[in-house]
């Protein structure tokens, strides 16, 4: 039987072939074995790779926790930065005008 590798995501050791692509049964991620992933690499909604500094478009009307008012549709965020993805899955900090200093998902925003 052949030595595949563990699954990136959740490092399992029943990876199986399915084409080209490696399959993780547990957690159902499926990668390609011959190009390199960086896992580090923060997308936005589109798919395009963000930076520390870029600017971002919120593309959806956000609740905010303990305020009555919401982040609209379109509101434009300025010199975002990066942080590793943690548990609640916020993975951008920022400031928005009349908020403050915020977390926000990168599925939320687009790179303006």
């Amino acid at each position: 039987m052949e030595n595949l590798p563990n699954c990136p995501k959740c490092n399992s050791e029943y990876t199986y072939e399915d084409g080209s692509l490696l399959v993780c049964p547990e957690c159902g991620h499926e990668w390609n074995p011959d190009t390199e992933v960086d896992e580090n690499v923060i997308k936005d909604v589109n798919g395009n790779i963000l930076n520390d500094g870029d600017s971002v478009t919120v593309v959806k009307d956000l609740k905010v926790k303990g305020s009555s008012s919401s982040i609209k549709i379109g509101t434009k965020v300025k010199n975002i930065r990066l942080v590793p993805e943690n548990t609640d899955g916020h993975d951008i900090e920022c400031k928005i005008d009349g908020f403050g200093a915020m977390k926000l998902k990168s599925s939320v925003v687009k790179k303006a």
